[in-house]
């Protein structure tokens, strides 16, 4: 399986790179190789200074060895080794008009000191963050998102939708980061599914990210936009960062596995605010999006 699903990352890092590169039609994706001094290493692709994509990574990485005494704690184990690989990914659009979105597909595994697998399981999703509501927008996102989780259980979206809303959320300021999407982890066998059932699975919830993404971009990268609303995706920014640095268990798994710190940090954004106490104007547009995003709303 950790071959299957590595090969299965690599094409799609190519795919995903390829076309947002289209698209952009200036900027080129950089790619740089590097190696875990501990076991394994990974092959980071950064997009910036772009026609439309201001800043962007799709990284692979296929990291092993012995896992650190921290996340031993973590995961209440042992002395065991592990072998972890995914494709992680974040997109910040220079138009406000345009959502900066994630993605993660990840898989993992542990193994007693005879090299016997004593755990597996698949974890990741795809969420979309909105400096500005176009409803359209996302009802399409999770359209997309649910057409891929229906054929493999008719209450996936549906969990995964709140797991989403529940996990991407500042609790320091009590709101979303964005609309949220998809969010699964632990996926292990079990009697009705087995771990082939969940490579399907997560599969064809990566396969259905372009789908979900670039019409999205296609619709909206040509509107104008204010400096008002330029400053606005900025603060909105500081909210990622935010989360990222606080809450987010990648950013924590990254840093407590000695992983690279430029890949593991590549999501942040290059240019963002924090204003003190800024506040929305009442009734404005950049209102509507705190509302929602205090609120999150079933948008299928």
């Amino acid at each position: 399986m950790r071959e299957k699903f590595l090969a299965y990352i690599q094409e799609l890092q190519d795919q995903i790179t390829q076309a947002l590169e289209e698209i952009d039609t200036k900027a080129k994706f950089k790619e740089d190789k590097w190696e875990r001094k501990e076991g394994g290493g990974g092959r980071t692709r950064v997009i910036e200074n772009g026609k439309v994509f201001e800043k962007g990574g799709v990284n692979i990485s296929a990291v092993h060895g012995p896992l650190a005494p921290a996340m031993q704690k973590y995961f209440k184990v042992g002395d065991v080794d592990f072998f972890a690989c995914g494709l992680s990914l974040v997109i910040h659009p220079k138009n406000p008009m345009v959502p900066t979105v994630h993605a993660n597909w990840r898989y993992f595994e542990m193994y007693d000191k005879s090299g016997q697998v004593i755990d597996q399981w698949f974890g990741g999703g795809q969420d979309l963050t909105p400096y500005y509501l176009f409803e359209e927008d996302a009802n399409h996102f999770h359209k997309i998102c649910k057409k891929a989780c229906d054929s493999h259980g008719s209450n996936l979206y549906t969990e995964y939708k709140k797991k989403c809303d529940e996990y991407f959320w500042n609790t320091h300021r009590n709101e979303a980061r964005g609309i949220g999407g998809l969010f699964f982890d632990y996926l292990k066998s079990t009697p009705k599914k087995n771990i082939e059932d969940w490579y399907q699975f997560v599969t064809q919830v990566g396969d259905s990210f372009l789908d979900a993404y670039l019409p999205i971009v296609n619709k909206r990268k040509e509107l104008p936009y204010k400096d008002a609303q330029r400053e606005w995706q900025e603060i909105r920014r500081g909210r990622y960062v935010e989360f990222n640095l606080i809450h987010d268990k990648g950013t924590l798994f990254g840093l407590k596995t000695n992983g690279r710190i430029e890949s593991i940090l590549m999501s942040l954004p290059p240019h963002v605010q924090w204003q003190y106490n800024h506040q929305p104007t009442n009734g404005s547009d950049e209102e509507k999006l705190i509302h929602v995003l205090k609120n999150p709303r079933n948008w299928v």
